[in-house]
């Protein structure tokens, strides 16, 4: 009963979605959104004494409405709203909110390649995309322990593009990582603590996309009130031929979140490399392997050390049109240092967007 349920709120959501596509479109409004249902089964096999697990889940994972406004051609204006379910653990991690403002600012174009935004925004760090409609696969190839890319936060930013091929960027935020365990905002703060972050992309090669990127939190950020954190992101692209591509991305993350509440300053580094191939024009498939590696860290004078994973992951896609799709994932995971000796997840996923 409880799955036929979640079952017939999700068809209901999706069915009233197509309704947003039919408002009229002027040369001064845009809307877009996008909705996304997925059923996941994980087993974990736990190392001694802890027993062996599994678990599945059916739900509405997350749903967005946005809209951007034009009133000049100089004058971008951005807002949205986000929508995850609490048995998804809500938009602030806890599952006692589920709607929020994601984005909510105003870009002007000031010529000569230069674009100022001001409001809330989604970071430029990470390969992998923060929405679940844009995503690879079901799940994150990384973000499990240290995780190193930021989500929202509200700034002022400035991105240049001198020529065709580089694009380069950079702002000051409230926060560089969230106040909540979705990052769906900043802290709201400037006086005692602030974030920072810039990029640099060239794409002077063909097929080929390089990104380089960096983020400080100053002392006192939410992550952890106690240390500075900084973050290094390198990814690279490149479309091998028409129905092959290939990337991979390393990240290094020091002083940041503790998920297990003991490590003084967790560090560590993120990799990942992908491999996609379109077999038709429908239907296709990623393939990804992926690792994390924490740290050693000092508690109390001793020191241990941190949690190790490798994945490997595939994750066919089949889009039925172009505004819906389904995916499926399997992936199997490696620990080391860690509660679980190993894991296996299964899941497949419908996506709706306009």
């Amino acid at each position: 009963m409880k799955i036929s349920m979640k079952l017939a709120a999700f068809a209901a959501f999706a069915a009233a979605l197509p309704a947003f596509a039919q408002i009229k479109i002027n040369d001064n409004l845009s809307v877009t959104g996008w909705t996304v249902g997925s059923y996941h089964y994980l087993t974990t096999k736990g190392a001694a004494p802890v027993q062996n697990t599994s678990s599945d889940s059916f739900n509405v994972d997350a749903a967005l409405l946005g809209a951007t406004i034009t009133p000049t051609k100089d004058v971008t204006g951005t807002i949205s709203l986000y929508y995850k379910p609490s048995s998804e653990g809500g938009i602030n991690g806890t599952g006692t909110e589920e709607v929020t403002i994601l984005d909510a600012n105003v870009a002007y174009d000031a010529g000569n390649g230069i674009t100022i935004t001001a409001g809330k925004y989604l970071s430029a760090l990470g390969y992998e995309s923060y929405y679940a409609i844009s995503d690879n696969m079901i799940t994150l190839a990384n973000q499990n322990f240290l995780a190193p890319i930021p989500g929202y936060h509200t700034g002022v930013k400035v991105d240049y593009a001198p020529d065709k091929t580089t694009t380069m960027g950079i702002g000051v935020v409230d926060s560089l990582y969230g106040a909540n365990a979705t990052s769906t905002e900043g802290d709201g703060h400037l006086e005692h603590n602030f974030g920072t972050e810039g990029y640099v992309q060239y794409t002077g090669v063909e097929n080929l996309t390089v990104w380089a990127g960096a983020g400080y939190d100053s002392k006192g950020g939410p992550q952890n009130p106690n240390h500075s954190v900084y973050v290094l992101d390198l990814w690279a692209s490149y479309q091998v031929t028409k129905t092959l591509a290939v990337a991979a991305e390393e990240i290094y993350k020091d002083g940041g979140k503790q998920p297990f509440g003991i490590l003084a300053t967790d560090k560590g580094s993120n990799w990942l490399t992908y491999l996609q191939y379109n077999f038709t024009d429908k239907l296709s498939s990623w393939f990804s392997v992926s690792g994390e590696d924490v740290s050693n860290a000092t508690v109390a004078g001793v020191s241990i050390k941190g949690p190790r994973y490798y994945m490997l992951s595939v994750s066919p896609a089949y889009a039925i049109t172009a505004n819906l799709s389904v995916k499926a994932q399997y992936s199997y995971t490696k620990f080391s240092n860690f509660t679980a000796k190993s894991a296996n997840f299964f899941g497949v996923e419908v996506g709706f967007k306009f």
